[in-house]
């Protein structure tokens, strides 16, 4: 997807709890909230298992999309031409910390 539209979805959940984010992100209507809304599943999943963390405690403490190669193909056109297209993609990056007490 485009860093743009992945960062329309980023800047909302970014600072938010853990369970308000999954929250928000199921009731967005954009197609990029899916993948994210993965993306922080799977970042929840490795901090409780890799670090012993409650999941009810994190918070997204840094989130951010970056741009990242451009998928070119070619798509034929009319007497035998070739149309360009660039399909941009993105690295996301999710940072969840647990709250201090």
């Amino acid at each position: 997807m485009s860093v743009f539209k992945a960062r329309r979805v980023i800047d909302q959940i970014r600072g938010r709890s853990y369970e308000e984010t999954l929250f928000i992100l199921e009731l967005m209507p954009y197609r990029a909230s899916y993948p994210i809304l993965k993306l922080v599943y799977s970042a929840a999943a490795n901090a409780s298992h890799n670090m012993d963390l409650n999941k009810a405690d994190l918070f997204i403490s840094k989130a951010e999309a970056n741009r990242s190669t451009i998928v070119k193909k070619s798509r034929p056109q009319a007497r035998g031409r070739s149309y360009p297209i660039k399909r941009p993609t993105c690295h996301i990056k999710i940072v969840l910390k647990e709250k201090p007490k």
